[in-house]
């Protein structure tokens, strides 16, 4: 297949371009605005790089008017030096009949040029039969768990996805719609390297094993929350700062998904520069993180209704805490970091 057929498959939607016979590095008047902008800019089109092959020319054109950037393609998978169209356009295909759609590529291919070489007989097509016959994911949404997790296109079956399942299942993950569709990243962390040191971790902090297996079921981000950047900084906070323990963090693990400098610190500083009554000290110290804030942000309202010329509702709900009314959009835009 030539890389002119190749173009129009997967770059033009109606409209055949060709490259000039006498200068193949002319753009094509044929291509929309948007990749001419583009191209014009790539050295491609640079007298400078009049040196790279014709080959090399047609594949940093045809990845760019896909909207991949190609120098990036090139720097992280060095295979596709040497890949050809036609196996490219095999791979696109392929992913077409599945039900990806062009528009998803950039954002695939952005994040896992690797697949670009992939083989698919071996490596493509063993995954789309593990997200039918292992996760029961329909054919008419494999394009939503992709999206999702492109890196699945780039997991070995065999190695990472099926191990990675038996021990999620293992410790509790039953509902494998939710791993397709919500937690697919789960499927392509490390069984050794990721999934066991984290939950290890948790152990250390002083959580019995069971107790640590109830948090990742209940907040599976905790898998995927760094050890060194997340885990080690927000815990010191929470123990020194906030004189917490070990009972609230059981009853809201989520307290590890919220970012410490942006939404944690700035809280925690802003309600106890509101509340200071001592009434309600033996309270904080055995209720649950949320009740807490929950009781703070009451007595913030309490205190500040005068103000507010329609009444805020504050409760706090078995999954989350909410405050719904003008107040909110007033405390949002006063910088109080009060929204949960």
């Amino acid at each position: 297949m030539s890389a002119t057929a190749f173009q129009s498959s997967l770059c033009i939607s109606s409209q055949k371009p060709s490259f000039s016979p006498t200068n193949s590095q002319e753009p094509n008047t044929h291509l929309s605005s948007k990749p001419k902008s583009l191209l014009h800019k790539h050295p491609l089109y640079s007298s400078a790089h009049h040196n790279l092959s014709l080959q090399i020319k047609e594949k940093i054109l045809c990845l760019e008017i896909m909207g991949i950037d190609s120098g990036k393609a090139l720097s992280l998978n060095p295979s596709l030096h040497t890949t050809s169209l036609d196996s490219l356009n095999s791979i696109i295909s392929f992913l077409q009949s599945k039900g990806i759609h062009q528009k998803d590529f950039p954002r695939i291919f952005g994040m896992c040029p690797k697949i670009l070489t992939s083989n698919i007989k071996t490596d493509l097509n063993p995954v789309f039969s593990f997200l039918s016959q292992d996760l029961n994911v329909p054919e008419n949404n494999y394009r939503k768990v992709i999206n999702k997790c492109p890196r699945l296109l780039t997991s070995s079956v065999r190695d990472q996805l099926k191990p990675a399942l038996f021990y999620l299942q293992r410790l509790g993950f039953k509902d494998l719609e939710a791993l397709a569709y919500q937690d697919p990243v789960l499927l392509v962390s490390s069984v050794e390297h990721t999934l066991i040191p984290k939950l290890k971790f948790l152990g250390n902090m002083g959580f019995s094993t069971a107790e640590a297996k109830s948090m990742v079921l209940r907040c599976p981000g905790l898998f995927t929350f760094s050890i060194e950047n997340n885990y080690k900084p927000k815990f010191a906070y929470f123990k020194e700062e906030m004189n917490g323990d070990l009972e609230e963090l059981k009853e809201f693990p989520q307290f590890f998904a919220f970012s410490l400098e942006k939404r944690i610190k700035p809280r925690h500083i802003e309600l106890m520069s509101i509340y200071d009554p001592p009434d309600l000290d033996l309270e904080w110290k055995w209720n649950s993180f949320r009740q807490k804030l929950s009781a703070r942000i009451a007595f913030f309202y309490q205190q500040r209704s005068k103000e507010i010329t329609r009444p805020a509702r504050v409760r706090a709900s078995g999954a989350r805490l909410r405050v719904e009314n003008d107040w909110h959009s007033q405390c949002q835009q006063s910088g109080r970091l009060l929204d949960h």
